[in-house]
């Protein structure tokens, strides 16, 4: 990368508060996604926001398809990020694909998290013998020659599914964002996201955690939420929100803000 990562990847410093708060986008948004959540903490926490190097607010020349197919580099990242701005100690929400890279930056330098609290998480997306991740191994690849044949279309049809809720203006603002990624960029996180399988490394997790997960999501069932509260390593709980979508930041912010808020006082 020629300017430094903190450039590249926009990373701002908000608030006023003493204690850091880490707000991290998942696939297919940028930071902007968090816009009407971060009214609520920026007068009580340093909210440190970052785009992801994926993400289409981030010039598409930074992304390396070597450094980037596997989950391992984003860790690193965000290590670098935290290092680089002198962080000690944080709280952590991260959404769906960053749900999964803080679970593996907690397991390589648990003393940086006060607390996880994961949005829309999956360590697994593809259904197992004993395991509902919610898509069969031809599903995701139908999607994938959908994406890969007319992106634009699949943006059409994927971004209302994934909201869930009846909120047009949040439809519209994801749509905003997925298009704003590279075609080639989408396709290559999304094959490394849905190849992914976590669950082997969950129980080295003792930083505590809390998900949050709502009541229909098209991408993650209600089962994954209670499976990584069995299965991470720590101290965990469950709040459920009782909205439909995957992007509750976008179709529900001050209801998430609420949840977030319990979540950060326990």
């Amino acid at each position: 990368m020629g300017p430094t990562l903190l450039d590249a990847l926009n990373v701002r410093v908000v608030g006023s508060g003493k204690k850091f708060l880490v707000l991290a986008h998942g696939l297919g948004t940028d930071q902007s996604v968090w816009s009407r959540i971060l009214p609520y903490f920026r007068s009580h926490y340093k909210v440190i926001l970052y785009d992801l190097v994926c993400a289409g607010s981030v010039n598409p020349d930074y992304f390396d398809f070597r450094r980037y197919n596997s989950l391992d580099a984003y860790v690193d990242d965000l290590l670098q990020i935290l290092d680089s701005l002198g962080v000690d100690r944080c709280f952590y929400v991260g959404h769906s694909l960053s749900s999964m890279i803080g679970i593996l930056a907690a397991i390589r330098r648990p003393e940086l998290f006060s607390k996880l609290i994961l949005i829309g998480a999956s360590p697994r997306f593809l259904n197992d013998k004993d395991y509902h991740g919610g898509f069969e191994e031809g599903e995701i690849e139908k999607v994938f020659l959908a994406m890969e044949a007319n992106y634009e279309a699949w943006v059409n049809g994927f971004a209302p599914l994934a909201v869930g809720a009846d909120v047009p203006a949040a439809v519209r603002e994801f749509s905003r964002t997925l298009f704003n990624v590279r075609p080639d960029i989408s396709l290559f996180v999304s094959r490394t996201v849905f190849n992914i399988d976590l669950r082997g490394v969950l129980g080295l997790v003792k930083v505590p955690c809390c998900i949050i997960q709502t009541a229909k999501d098209v991408s993650v069932p209600t089962s994954v939420a209670m499976y990584l509260k069995e299965h991470l390593g720590g101290r965990n709980t469950v709040e459920m929100m009782n909205v439909e979508g995957h992007l509750p930041h976008l179709s529900a912010p001050a209801l998430l803000a609420h949840h977030l808020n319990r979540a950060l006082s326990r």
